[in-house]
């Protein structure tokens, strides 16, 4: 069933963007920057998810002293809870919502400790409005925050935090995902109206992955770094990552040039995260539709690209690297983005020929597979 909902997300999503994805002339925002890709490689095992409980994986971060961790939408009332793992991912503590969650897809934490937990999952896209679990550095129970988009329902699976704190979801609409942040301060108890902050184009990749090329199409979770230099995105099959400058993260993921670590045939790649000396992203999949033997395992990869910073005093939180080698590519290989709106325009036009194109080709197998029944 989760393979024919990430089509049927793909095709929906494709149907409904305006004809060959925007034929009047885009933002230069909305623009493809070429991406610096790296070659793909597997990730680094940091350790393995034993707790039966974690099966479903959605969202993770990295803390000082180990992992915070949520379930997708669990229908068990165990598999409900906001879990703390040691750096090695065994379980040490959960906590309870005091009242149940919708459909919890990704966790942040703010540079104070408050934890972040987005209930934005909406396959159906039916939910009137979605939520953040607010928990606060040593409290017992989160507080609920509830959102209202502001042009219908959006399925949406990443959490990114600005320089200022403010809480940014990011869509997974497919192809072109959405920005929004709240049109005010948040309010517990009380529903705070959103506003569309922008959206990109995402990169095309020939990255590996269960679903081929339907995989690379859609948004999954996302992360900060710890020192909010950097914020990445993913798919379910590669890491997109912009450097952010004064803390302005919609700037950067709508205007910046995206690199590509490649996160090669993950099961379902759900979760990304940044070790808490920045030097690695760290990810783990889902594993409910995988065979029983199988473990969500957290994954390390030296994001592409840049020199790592160098360590720190109190650079000891899990998956942080133990070398300080350099993983930066050559000045020369990191690509330019086209500019002005013509350029934009171009590669918007493109984007849609290419999904449309898909769209044709999947219907037509599928209506021969009818035809044959």
């Amino acid at each position: 069933m989760l393979r024919v909902g990430i089509l049927v997300a793909a095709l929906v999503g494709i149907t409904a963007a305006p004809p060959l994805v925007g034929l009047t002339a885009a933002p230069a925002h909305a623009m493809a920057p070429t991406p610096v890709v790296a070659a793909p490689s597997k990730g680094t095992e940091v350790c393995v998810v034993t707790d039966e409980r974690l099966i479903e994986i959605s969202g993770m971060v990295a803390t000082d002293d180990g992992y915070v961790v949520v379930n997708d939408s669990a229908d068990l009332e165990s598999r409900r809870k906001i879990f703390f793992l040691d750096r090695s991912c065994k379980v040490t503590r959960t906590v309870s919502y005091p009242s149940r969650p919708r459909d919890t897809e990704d966790v942040a934490m703010a540079r104070d400790g408050t934890i972040w937990i987005a209930d934005i999952g909406d396959n159906d896209r039916a939910r009137t409005n979605i939520a953040l679990w607010r928990l606060a550095k040593g409290a017992k129970a989160p507080v609920l925050h509830r959102l209202s988009y502001p042009d219908g329902a959006h399925d949406a699976e990443a959490l990114l935090l600005a320089g200022d704190g403010t809480p940014i979801v990011v869509t997974k609409d497919p192809g072109t995902p959405r920005l929004y942040v709240p049109d005010g301060p948040l309010k517990a108890g009380a529903t705070v109206r959103m506003r569309k902050a922008g959206e990109f184009v995402l990169p095309r990749t020939g990255t590996d992955n269960p679903w081929s090329a339907f995989g690379r199409l859609m948004v999954t979770g996302g992360a900060t770094a710890p020192d909010g230099s950097r914020v990445v995105l993913r798919t379910y099959a590669d890491a997109i990552e912009f450097d952010v400058t004064d803390g302005n993260v919609v700037e950067a993921v709508t205007r910046g040039v995206p690199r590509i670590t490649p996160l090669p045939d993950e099961p379902q790649g759900e979760s990304i995260t940044y070790s808490r000396d920045g030097r690695l992203l760290l990810t783990v999949s889902e594993t409910s539709d995988q065979p029983a033997t199988t473990r969500p395992t957290v994954l390390g990869y030296t994001p592409e690209g840049r020199p790592a910073p160098a360590p720190t005093a109190n650079a000891t939180g899990p998956g942080s690297a133990s070398t300080s080698e350099s993983s930066a590519s050559p000045a020369s290989s990191r690509a330019q983005p086209s500019e002005g709106p013509d350029g934009a325009f171009v590669a918007r036009l493109l984007g849609g020929l290419g999904l449309a194109m898909v769209a044709l080709a999947v219907v037509g197998v599928l209506g021969v597979l009818a035809f044959r029944r």
